[in-house]
């Protein structure tokens, strides 16, 4: 029982710890969770990690080319029920906003090219994806792969803004893109 009750407690330290990061000395809060999203304040963003590769429907893909602009990446797989369940809803919303500077990206992990091909095409995705099967983009944001469906909002510089692990619906994901988006870029 003593093994519990030092686990709970390291559990509690590592949790205050982790949130405290998160405020700034005048208690104001700097990484906030909204709606299920984590949003940061533009002073607390981080820089996203380097993304390039193979799209789906071939050709080749790199992060950079999109500078300036707000990026949603989408970490999915065909196999994923919640991915499914959120298809429509990040099309909707990427119709919604991509005339205010927002682009989309879909990665595909652990899948097969035909299965996420088909994902695709039955879903109506008109975004690009990349193809990334051993998930290792996935892992440089720090989603695991069992976190899957996870989506990553990027500020016009590149920088980590918003963080939803799990599925997302239009009508929550759609305000914090536009919020983003209305920025002034720093």
């Amino acid at each position: 029982m003593n093994a519990r009750r030092w686990t709970a407690a390291l559990l509690v330290t590592v949790a205050t710890v982790a949130l405290a990061g998160c405020t700034a000395e005048n208690g104001e809060q700097r990484c906030a969770t909204r709606d299920g999203f984590l949003e940061c304040a533009p002073d607390q963003r981080g820089t996203a990690p380097k993304v390039s590769g193979e799209l789906l429907d071939g050709g080749g893909y790199d992060l950079s080319q999109d500078r300036g602009k707000v990026v949603v990446i989408n970490f999915w797989g065909s196999w994923c029920n919640p991915c499914r369940a959120e298809a429509d809803d990040l099309e909707n919303t990427y119709q919604a906003t991509k005339g205010s500077g927002v682009t989309f990206l879909g990665i595909n992990v652990s899948d097969s090219r035909d299965k996420a091909i088909a994902f695709e095409k039955n879903f109506g995705v008109t975004y690009p994806s990349l193809f990334d099967p051993p998930g290792r983009t996935a892992l440089d944001f720090e989603i695991a792969p069992n976190a899957i469906p996870a989506t990553v909002v990027l500020d016009r510089e590149g920088r980590i803004a918003v963080l939803r692990r799990g599925a997302v619906i239009q009508d929550a994901l759609q305000p914090v893109v536009e919020r983003i988006a209305a920025e002034d870029s720093r």
